[in-house]
């Protein structure tokens, strides 16, 4: 028969969160809520309803069958009693699904054995008090009226069924087992009846499906025990000598419903394991699938919505009260709490650093009990209404990331066991390998979306935020924030104080800007910003107050740097087309603004001619080899003569590119394009071997003429340099000393540690090495010392004032002595006047260049004007130089 002892308010033929429950009576201090009170009033007349319909059944009953009585009822009736109450002992609890616990408890055996032996009066006697003092000694004191009331309807339908069986048989004496068994199987039925009723009562919820299932299998297993005992008795009754085998038949198929429980207890704990896992898993990935950036409090709902589920799968499995779970599920964040199940007669109260089930040490459950605790624990579950409770910390290796709380079994009246402490330690294990993986993927997510240094979004990350308010937003605007301060830092300060002043920046534009706007740091000392809500003309606002508060002074130890930012912006319109309008075309339009600024003007809007001007340098950058190979890309030649003597003593190479589609592109234009390309080395190798084919072609001439070929920063930087220059030298069979390497000053001192040993490879293989542009760098004197160069060229800015301004004049005059005394040809570049020749000649200046003598040439015009404009003679060592006419 179902357990109608246990601690639920039914007749026991299933107990679990869709039964009430006698609940432990709640501390002093607690009151229920309305709607608690509200059943308790509900189940009380519910209760009174069983009871009086109990009474009226069973002195109806009594009524209607005559009472048989015997001397042997004063010894039959105790020993009823007895083996109701030891049938219940036996009982055997198997979960079935939705937390619902079914108790096999072999009452059914003394029942039958009641129906054929005793009268309904000592029948209903012994099951009423062993059913009442049962529960009396289990302490479930808050439902022994409804208990009670259902012993009473239990014993009476079935002693009625029995009666009624018995008359259609005709005869007491023909097939009384089949009364008995008929009488005995309606015992269950009923009993499952009035629990179906009090869960519609307390308006609990219990699918069809389920019941239907439920009282099948009570039915199958009443008809077992019945006939086991009917069984027994009609054997014991013919053969008394045979109560040994009867004996063992009925432990036989106790072992066996154990076996069963075991088995359907461990496929329920696989499922909810598998279930438990799954929720989890498919959780961590909701949250992995979110965009970068701040998560909102519409994602904390979800994510807590996730987790009670989880919850209500472990509710549900361990046939709980309550379940608790207290989760740190981000990084550096404090603890969420999810609650299922009944709730306390109080709020569960938000635990505290001190309260001691956070402080449990380990990873294993406990198994804790108000009753037997120490004073800590007890008042930690009275604080959560709990008489009992299973507890078990989730730590990964170095931290707590939450704690899983069971509160109070409802579906056995002992409470938790062994296999509910296995069952939550294994989920726990799973749970807590699933927290720290989440966290571990955040933590990789938030890396892979964020600036390591200041914390504030990366491009990624800003391109994943930035999308979805680009596509809804009518007007958008995308800034762009430069701190053009930071590589002068890094050079002075080390890389250390730098990165100060970029989180410095970055905190000041996240204070300028609120929380909820985007914010980037693109790359080195650039940020970008996203502006979903405004126009160009707020665009303009904020850009300039943004650009103020970055640019203000920066205490960097007992310094204060002075800084400068530049910022460019670009606006969107409601008509632009939603599908051009993505993150990184915005972006390189707002860079374009940026490399706009230029004379003091520190904001600037983008413009679509802007875009014109990056996509002509991009189309030269993409061309330029093509250019070469195509012939477009050309070498002219600007003589340089001594003084006083006029004799031509060398070219410099000047690079030339005649365009098919732009004309003639000056080389300020293209070469720095070339340089940030990196294509560097591509246009020094083909000036340089197209300069030595021309030496090599003078060569066999007979005339000795240098060619000097313009470096590059980017030439200094390359180790291997120096061995290519030699392999061309050779290659082309001209002498070192015929070659004329000029860099400028202000490319050597950007890092003269590495240009040195460049310098020294080039000077050992006799190429003259010249400093261009001499004035206008760092002029540092103790670099130009150790540097093994041959020439200074002087600025042709100085030159050409040096008839009307007595600055320039002097600053040649110094250039001259300084480079003499140091041992150093000084060559004068924009010579254009007759005056500025005599001039230089006065002073003793070595070598002239300029517009003056000859613009620069292309090759079949250098040779004309030789021919034209100098004269062929020998030297001292026998071979031709020529000299220029006057």
């Amino acid at each position: 028969m179902p357990d109608a002892y246990g601690d639920s308010a039914g007749a026991g033929t299933a107990t679990g969160d869709d039964i009430p429950r006698a609940a432990p009576t709640p501390p002093e201090d607690t009151q229920p809520s309305a709607e608690a009170r509200a059943d308790e009033r509900r189940f009380r007349i519910y209760t009174m309803a069983v009871l009086t319909l109990g009474l009226a059944a069973a002195g109806a009953v009594s009524a209607w069958l005559p009472f048989n009585g015997s001397s042997h009822l004063w010894w039959i009736g105790p020993l009823l009693a007895v083996a109701f109450l030891g049938a219940e002992q036996l009982g055997v609890n198997v979960d079935v699904r939705s937390g619902i616990s079914w108790t096999i408890s072999f009452t059914e055996i003394p029942l039958v054995i009641g129906l054929l032996v005793a009268p309904f009066e000592v029948v209903l006697a012994a099951h009423v008090i062993a059913g009442v003092a049962t529960l009396l000694a289990r302490k479930v004191t808050g439902r022994v009226l409804y208990n009670a009331g259902a012993f009473l309807l239990e014993v009476t339908s079935a002693f009625a069924v029995a009666g009624v069986v018995r008359q259609a048989l005709g005869s007491p004496e023909y097939m009384p087992w089949l009364a008995a068994l008929a009488g005995t199987l309606t015992a269950p039925l009923a009993s499952t009846l009035l629990a179906m009723a009090a869960v519609r009562v307390l308006r609990r919820r219990m699918r069809v499906g389920t019941v239907v299932r439920l009282a099948g299998r009570i039915l199958v297993v009443g008809f077992v025990n019945a006939s086991v005992g009917l069984t027994g008795y009609l054997v014991i009754s013919k053969t008394p000598e045979a109560w040994p085998i009867v004996l063992a038949v009925s432990l036989g198929l106790a072992a066996l419903y154990w076996a069963y429980s075991d088995l359907l207890r461990e496929q329920r704990d696989m499922e909810a394991l598998t279930d438990v896992s799954l929720m989890v898993a498919r959780s961590g990935q909701q949250a992995a699938a979110r965009p970068a950036g701040k998560v909102d409090d519409i994602a904390d709902d979800v994510d807590l919505d996730e987790w009670s589920t989880i919850a209500e799968r472990i509710r549900d499995q361990l046939a709980a009260a309550r379940i608790v779970l207290r989760l740190r599920l981000e990084p550096d964040e404090p603890m969420r709490t999810v609650v299922v199940g009944d709730e306390p007669a109080t709020p569960t109260p938000e635990p505290g650093s001190d309260d001691p089930l956070l402080r449990l040490p380990g990873s294993h459950v406990r198994h804790l009990r108000a009753t037997e605790a120490n004073p800590q624990i007890r008042s930690a579950l009275l604080d959560r209404g709990a008489s009992e409770a299973l507890a078990v910390p989730l730590r990964s290796a170095n931290q707590l990331l939450g704690i899983v709380e069971a509160h109070d079994r409802l579906s056995r009246w002992r409470g938790f066991g062994k296999y509910d402490v296995q069952l939550l330690g294994t989920m726990a294990s799973h749970l807590a390998t699933a927290l720290d993986n989440r966290r571990l993927l955040a933590t990789l997510r938030h890396d892979a979306y964020h600036d390591p240094l200041t914390g504030l979004l990366n491009r990624p990350g800003f391109r994943q935020v930035a999308a979805e308010p680009l596509r809804e937003a009518e007007h958008s605007v995308v800034l762009r924030v430069d701190l053009d301060v930071f590589s002068t830092v890094s050079d002075a300060l080390g890389y250390t104080w730098a990165d100060r002043m970029l989180m410095a920046a970055g905190r000041r534009m996240r204070d300028s800007l609120g929380p909820a706007v985007p914010l980037a740091r693109l790359e080195g000392a650039s940020f970008a910003v996203l502006l979903t809500d405004g126009d160009a003309r707020r665009a303009q606002e904020v850009a300039q107050r943004l650009r103020a508060h970055i640019a203000a002074p920066y205490p960097v130890d007992r310094l204060t740097v002075e800084a400068n930012a530049v910022v460019g912006y670009v606006a969107t319109s409601a008509g632009e087309n939603a599908e051009r309008v993505d993150v990184d075309s915005l972006l390189q339009r707002a860079d374009m603004a940026v490399r706009a600024t230029r004379g003091g003007e520190e904001v600037k809007a983008y413009v679509p001619s802007m875009g014109q001007i990056f996509l002509r340098r991009f189309q030269m950058v993409t061309q330029f080899r093509q250019a070469i190979e195509e012939g477009q890309v050309t070498v002219h030649y600007q003589p340089k003569v001594a003084l006083p003597g006029k004799q031509v003593l060398g070219v410099e190479a000047l690079v030339r590119w005649q365009h098919p589609e732009f004309g003639k592109v000056d080389p300020d234009e293209f070469v720095p394009a070339v340089e940030a390309a990196g294509l560097v080395g591509v246009l020094t190798s083909f000036v340089l071997d197209t300069a030595l084919d021309r030496v090599r072609r003078w060569l066999d001439e007979g005339l000795r003429i240098s060619v000097a070929v313009n470096l590059s920063v980017r030439n200094l930087a390359d180790a291997d340099f120096p061995s290519r220059v030699a392999e061309s030298l050779e290659r082309f069979g001209v002498p070192g000393e015929l070659l004329t390497l000029e860099l400028t000053e202000s490319g050597v001192m950007q890092d003269p540690e590495r240009a040195l040993p460049i310098l020294r490879g080039l000077s050992a293989l006799g190429i003259e090495l010249a400093v261009d542009d001499f004035g206008t760098g760092y002029s540092s004197l103790a670099y130009l010392r150790q540097l093994p160069v041959d020439q200074v060229k002087i600025d042709k800015s100085f030159v050409f004032g040096m008839g009307t301004d007595l600055g320039d004049l002097a600053v040649v005059r110094s250039i001259v002595e300084l480079g003499h005394s140091l041992g150093l040809t000084v060559v004068a570049e924009g010579v254009e006047e007759d005056l500025a020749r005599d001039q230089l000649e006065a002073m003793g200046c070595d070598v002239a260049q300029g517009y003056l003598i000859s613009r620069p040439l292309a090759e079949d015009r250098l040779e004309a004007w030789l021919q034209a404009r100098t004269v062929r003679s020998l030297d001292r060592t026998s071979e031709a130089v020529l000299t220029l006419l006057t």
